[in-house]
């Protein structure tokens, strides 16, 4: 059996549909199994015009950047970094749209893929990451791939999260470009 072909690309206009799929398709236990608040929901349009948005700006004006990841040449989720201050750090975000993709391993390389647009590109000094305490699966791969666990503490880590509990974990710089993570 060939081994799967993983890449990431930067977000392209064939991407925003099923982006927004992904978000207004997924059962309420799976969002709200992330974090997410269903009553923050962005309507179709609203998410359209928010992927659009990226497509046009450059990296120092961009308010979210999204890397979509591909699995045999076929879009099975993407990466995306907000509270982004150009230069020095961001928060990113982890998201396998299918799951039949979940939990088979795919996280920590799609992750390595990723991590090189937000260093590079937005030219980073620290990359955050805040899971849902209460999620395993991005907590796990965040370990695997390098990052450092900081702290866990009570929050509402996003505009579409409720409160909760997140563990916060960083990579710096100088990690990413020693470990070639």
């Amino acid at each position: 059996m060939p081994e799967n072909k993983i890449s990431a690309r930067e977000i392209q206009e064939q991407d925003i549909e099923p982006i927004i799929n992904y978000w207004l398709n997924a059962s309420d236990e799976f969002m709200t199994g992330m974090g997410v608040d269903l009553t923050k929901m962005p309507t179709r349009e609203q998410w359209r015009n928010f992927l659009h948005e990226q497509l046009s700006q450059s990296y120092k004006e961009k308010k979210s950047y999204c890397i979509v990841w591909l699995l045999n040449d076929q879009p099975v989720g993407h990466s995306n970094i907000s509270k982004i201050i150009f230069g020095k750090e961001a928060f990113m975000h982890l998201h396998l749209w299918n799951k039949d993709t979940r939990q088979k391993g795919l996280g920590t390389d799609l992750v390595k893929k990723t991590l090189p647009y937000y260093f590079n590109n937005m030219e980073l000094q620290t990359l955050y990451c805040e899971p849902y305490a209460l999620n395993p699966p991005p907590n796990k791969t965040l370990k695997r791939v390098g990052f450092d666990l900081v702290k866990a503490y009570t929050c509402i880590p996003g505009w579409l999260n409720f409160e909760q509990e997140v563990n916060l974990w960083e990579m710096k710089r100088e990690k990413f470009e020693v470990y070639g993570v």
